[in-house]
């Protein structure tokens, strides 16, 4: 983020211009707003998320990721099904330990498969998402909420566990505001109307949207 004065504010970052990760996908002018300057962002917003992941992690458009939010995918999962959870296999590699062995580790029972959060969604300071969680567009994620179910879109989720507080905007509306879209629409369209996205005038938003939309 650039102030009017130059200055840049370099705790403020555009995610898919600082994580490149086979197995993250991040779409545009998402951002992450951290305390602190990091070295490596993906390893500190999914630091379970590996390169041999069989998961992947899904972050939609213009979504705002706020200090100290955490995404634990499922490969931070433990094998629950016998009578210890120590996972032994990750201390005992060696040189003879291939490239299917280490994918083996993490093929553990109840898996939660991808995790994935929508558009324009907005991720309190310090919430945490849980393996294989989905978070609908326009959702609202609390401060320090422990998201471990769906999130249907435009609800706004707190609580450990997180639980739904209320739908933002009625049913009527968010089937409209789903079915246009706006972060889809061309990045000319989108800046010559912000003022309507801005609002809560769902009309004034579908006359704004492009023929094609």
């Amino acid at each position: 983020m650039v102030m009017p004065d130059g200055t840049q504010i370099k705790t403020v970052v555009h995610l898919n211009r600082v994580i490149d990760h086979p197995r993250i996908e991040i779409g545009d002018f998402t951002y992450f707003g951290h305390l602190e300057a990091l070295e490596d962002y993906a390893a500190y917003l999914a630091p379970y998320t590996f390169p041999l992941s069989p998961e992947k992690l899904v972050i939609g458009k213009f979504c705002q990721i706020a200090h100290g939010a955490r995404i634990v995918t499922s490969s931070a999962n433990h094998d629950m099904s016998g009578f210890s959870t120590f996972p032994f296999a990750n201390f005992m590699m060696t040189p003879e330990t291939g490239f299917d062995d280490i994918k083996a580790m993490f093929d553990v029972p109840g898996r939660k498969g991808d995790t994935v959060i929508g558009n324009d969604v907005w991720i309190g300071m310090e919430a945490v998402i849980m393996p294989g969680v989905t978070i609908g567009d326009g959702a609202i994620i609390s401060a320090r909420s422990v998201v471990t179910q769906d999130v249907p879109p435009y609800t706004i989720m707190g609580g450990n566990p997180a639980t739904p507080l209320k739908q933002r905007f009625n049913d009527a509306t968010v089937a409209r505001l789903l079915a246009l879209a706006w972060w889809n629409w061309p990045v000319d369209t989108i800046e010559a109307n912000i003022d309507v996205i801005m609002k809560r005038d769902i009309d004034a938003l579908e006359r704004a949207a492009p023929q094609s939309s």
